[in-house]
């Protein structure tokens, strides 16, 4: 499963006990909590050293909600939104609800699964609306360098029309050091819709709070449509976000600790298998390993076609569940969480090796 294995952190937990106590039972204002949008427009200065004012900043049922919202707000029918591969699943799905038209742009292993700027420049065209990035990347763990997203930034910028969705929901669980994100740049500052929330640095997926920062009129548009759609998101998880946001950030650097040790463990041990080629990730909790060498393999009668033939495999024969990277847009490649404990990561990848082994 693509969400941290630990239980949200105590003081979090007691936060929401006393939120039902204080009865947090009531319609919360639809764009969020006075208080949760300025610990947002705090977090976003403290850490990431950009300003906000609280009326940018929008409060969701999850990031996804929050993406799924601005492209709602601002897609016209046959707009085309631009988004690198491999993505996460359910970007290409929300364009195609908004009656947009994906353009997807490959980016191999050889280089971190990022695209470049001579990649984005060719793709834009007339009906280009969005640019959708996600840094650190679900599913391939791959983070751009400020470096990298400032020859982007400098593309976008001649196409003011472009809107950037930049999904940042795993910005915590970091390998490498500091965040970047394309909304440092100030020339493209004003056309960046910065997606982030709880779920994944907190431990917090069940909670359901997304949030974003984006320019005043995307930000009110999606709080006209919220507002039809799901009115503010839980009252008591909106209090335990902003007991998360304000808390003790020690949690944080322990979880991102052990995952660091976790990919550690799964990488070693996928790059020792013979025909496995995996890119090791910057940041996230995923692997995105190339088994293709193993595509027109059998076992018995049950030949290896792709990417879901050879999840089912795993499943069947190893007992070890994955996500086939046809889903995301690269079917070379399969998706492993290493969200889990050591001794199960382990026990999976003994499992895996073995199963890999007896395809012929």
């Amino acid at each position: 499963m693509g969400e941290p294995d630990f239980k949200t952190p105590d003081h979090i937990k007691d936060a929401v006990k006393k939120a039902v106590d204080d009865n947090y039972s009531f319609y919360p204002p639809v764009a969020g909590f006075p208080d949760l949008r300025k610990a947002i427009v705090k977090k976003f200065k403290d850490e990431n050293n950009l300003d906000y004012e609280s009326d940018q900043i929008v409060v969701c049922s999850g990031a996804k909600h929050c993406i799924v919202n601005v492209l709602l707000s601002i897609i016209d029918k046959g707009d085309e939104v631009i988004i690198p591969a491999p993505y996460w699943v359910s970007y290409a799905e929300q364009v195609k609800l908004c009656e947009g038209v994906n353009v997807i742009i490959p980016a191999s292993i050889d280089n971190g699964f990022k695209i470049t700027s001579q990649q984005l420049e060719e793709a834009i065209g007339p009906r280009t609306r969005v640019f959708l990035l996600c840094s650190p990347s679900n599913p391939t763990g791959g983070m751009y360098s400020k470096e990298e997203l400032e020859g982007l930034a400098k593309v976008l910028a001649k196409h003011e029309n472009i809107i950037i969705i930049a999904d940042e929901i795993y910005e915590h669980i970091n390998f490498v050091g500091k965040h970047e994100s394309i909304a440092q740049f100030s020339y493209l500052k004003d056309r960046v819709v910065l997606v982030n929330g709880v779920s994944k640095a907190y431990a917090m997926t069940g909670y359901r709070i997304g949030y974003f920062a984006a320019p005043l009129w995307i930000a009110k548009a999606v709080v006209k449509l919220q507002g039809q759609f799901t009115s503010g998101a839980t009252a008591v998880a909106q209090i335990a976000s902003i007991t998360a946001l304000n808390g003790d950030q020690s949690c944080v650097k322990e979880m991102n600790a052990a995952f660091r040790r976790r990919r550690d463990l799964i990488t070693n041990r996928l790059n020792a298998i013979k025909g496995v080629k995996c890119y090791i990730p910057e940041g996230a909790f995923y692997v995105f390993p190339d088994l293709s060498a193993y595509y027109g393999k059998s076992v018995g009668n049950k030949v290896i076609k792709g990417s879901s033939d050879l999840c089912m495999y795993l499943l069947e024969k190893g007992h070890i569940a994955t996500v086939p990277g046809s889903a995301f847009g690269e079917d070379k490649c399969i998706r492993i969480s290493f969200a889990n404990s050591d001794e199960n990561l382990t026990r999976a990848m003994d499992r895996l090796e073995k199963a890999l082994s007896e395809l012929k």
